[in-house]
C-alpha cells in the first residue's frame, strides 16, 4: 500500500501550459488513495477548466475567496490545518516570488501562508525565468524556510526553446512526494526534548552574565525533529527565535537553574534529548535585590558552578534513552568532546570550534563533526545551521532506528 494512502493533499495549480499536467496528477494522487482538494489561481483557469479537476478530484474546485453560489467562502486557515501536504504544481515564477515574499493576494497564497504541513513546489517556467537572478534568490528564500523544490526537467519547452524549466512528471512528483512522506514517518511516535539559546545569570535586577549564543541552532533541530514525526519539547533561553511548528511546545526559561528544572522534569518521558543550549558553566553567588551603584573602585564578583544539565541526564538515562551534548572548544577539541561524552554518559556529541570562521556563535552557519560512543567522528564542511541540523538528526535516526 502506497504511503500516501488516506493523505489529505492540496495540490495547487498555477497558470502555465504544465497544468494539464495537474490534471494527471491529481489522478494520480487519487488512485494512491489521497483526498485531493484542488485550488487554482485565476490565471490557470485559462489553461484547464475547473471541471477537469473537480470531476478527477471529485471535490468542487476553490479558486475565490468568495463562493458565487451561496455567498460563503473558502477558508484558507481551515484548508492549511486539513491538509498533510501543500504541493503546486505547476508553480509559476509570479507565484514563486509571492510565495518567498510574503504577498498573500489570493486564496492559494493565503492557502500557503496558512499552512502547517510540509509544502512541496514544482515549478514551470521558460529557461530565462529559470535562471534569472531574482528567480533563482527566490527558489533559495523557499528553500531556506523548508519547503521541497522538486527539481524542473530539461527538454522542449512552449517557447519553442529547450533548456531546463520544463515541469517534473506528475510520476516523478507522486514519488518524490511518497520518499519525502515516507521520511516524515521515521520519528513517529518519538518524544524529543531540545535546548537552545543562552542563559541569563542575574547579577542585580538589571545586569546578568550571559552568552552571544542565537539559539538558531536548536531550533533548527527542533523544527528538523519535528518535521520527521517527533513531538518535540524546546526549552529555551532567551532568545529573538519562535516556532510555529503543531509538534513543537516551547517552554521559555532564563537561567541555567530554571532550563535544569525543566529539562529534569521533562526527560523521564523524552526519547531523545538533544542539548544544544549554550549554558553557564556559573553563576553569581549572591544576586543583588537592587542595581549595584559604580563606586569607582574595583570590585570583584563570586561565582559558583551551576548544574550540568547534561551529566545529570546522562546520570538519569535508561534503555531507550538516547542523549546528545554539544561541545563548542577552541584548543585540543576531539580530545575534550570525547572526554565530555564519556564522563556524562552521553550517546553522540556535536563539536565545532570557535577557530573554524563561520561556525558557532552570531552566524547563520556551523561547522560540526558528530561523535558516538564508539568515538566514531564524521566532519562534515561548513553549511546552514538548516542543513547541520538535518545531519545532526540523521546521525541520530541511523542509532535509533533499526
Amino acid at each position: 500500500m502506497s504511503v500516501l494512502n488516506g493523505r489529505k493533499i492540496v495540490l495547487g495549480v498555477c497558470g502555465s501550459i504544465a497544468a494539464y499536467k495537474a490534471a494527471v496528477l491529481t489522478r494520480l494522487l487519487v488512485k494512491a488513495g489521497c483526498s485531493v482538494r484542488v485550488v487554482m489561481t485565476r490565471s490557470a483557469i485559462d489553461f484547464v477548466g475547473p471541471l477537469t479537476f473537480s470531476t478527477l478530484s471529485k471535490h468542487p474546485i476553490l479558486h475565490e475567496f468568495i463562493k458565487s453560489e451561496d455567498g460563503g467562502w473558502n477558508n484558507h486557515v481551515e484548508l492549511g490545518l486539513w491538509a498533510d501536504a501543500l504541493v503546486v504544481a505547476p508553480c509559476s515564477a509570479n507565484t514563486l516570488a509571492k510565495f518567498a515574499h510574503g504577498i498573500c493576494d489570493n486564496l492559494l497564497t493565503a492557502v500557503y501562508l496558512s499552512a502547517r504541513c510540509p509544502v512541496f513546489l514544482a515549478p514551470a517556467m521558460d529557461l530565462d525565468m529559470l535562471a534569472h537572478p531574482s528567480t533563482r534568490s527566490n527558489l533559495d528564500r523557499l528553500r531556506s524556510f523548508g519547503n521541497h523544490l522538486i527539481d524542473t526537467g530539461y527538454g522542449e519547452l512552449a517557447s519553442g526553446l529547450t533548456g531546463d524549466g520544463r515541469m517534473a512528471e506528475p510520476e516523478e512528483i507522486v514519488r518524490y512526494l511518497e520518499d519525502a512522506l515516507s521520511s516524515a514517518e521515521k520519528l513517529r511516535g518519538k518524544r524529543a526534548l531540545v535546548t537552545a539559546g543562552p542563559t541569563q545569570e542575574a547579577i542585580d535586577p538589571v545586569r546578568y552574565i550571559g552568552n552571544r549564543s542565537s539559539g538558531k541552532m536548536g531550533f533548527a533541530i527542533a523544527e528538523r525533529l519535528a518535521q520527521l514525526g517527533a513531538t518535540v519539547n524546546l526549552v529555551t533561553g532567551p532568545t529573538s527565535l519562535h516556532t510555529s511548528h503543531p509538534h513543537i511546545n516551547v517552554t521559555q526559561v532564563v537561567s541555567a537553574q530554571e532550563m535544569y528544572d525543566a529539562c529534569v522534569s521533562a526527560f523521564p518521558e523524552t526519547d531523545i534529548a538533544v542539548l544544544a543550549a549554550a549554558v553557564a558553566d556559573y553563576r553569581p553567588a549572591v544576586q543583588h535585590e537592587q542595581k549595584i551603584k559604580k563606586s569607582g573602585d574595583e570590585t570583584s564578583l563570586a561565582l559558583v558552578p551551576t548544574k550540568d544539565i547534561a551529566a545529570a541526564l546522562g546520570g538519569m538515562k535508561k534503555n531507550g534513552q538516547f542523549v546528545v551534548g554539544f561541545a563548542l572548544e577552541t584548543e585540543n577539541e576531539k580530545d575534550n568532546a570525547i572526554s565530555k561524552l564519556a564522563s556524562k554518559n552521553l550517546d553522540m556529541i556535536v563539536l565545532n570550534s570557535l577557530r573554524d570562521e563561520g561556525a558557532a556563535f552570531g552566524h547563520d552557519t556551523n561547522k560540526v563533526t558528530i561523535i558516538d560512543r564508539e568515538q566514531n567522528a564524521t566532519s562534515f564542511g561548513l553549511k546552514s545551521k538548516k542543513e547541520v541540523a538535518e545531519d545532526i538528526v540523521n546521525a541520530i535516526v541511523e542509532k535509533i532506528i533499526d
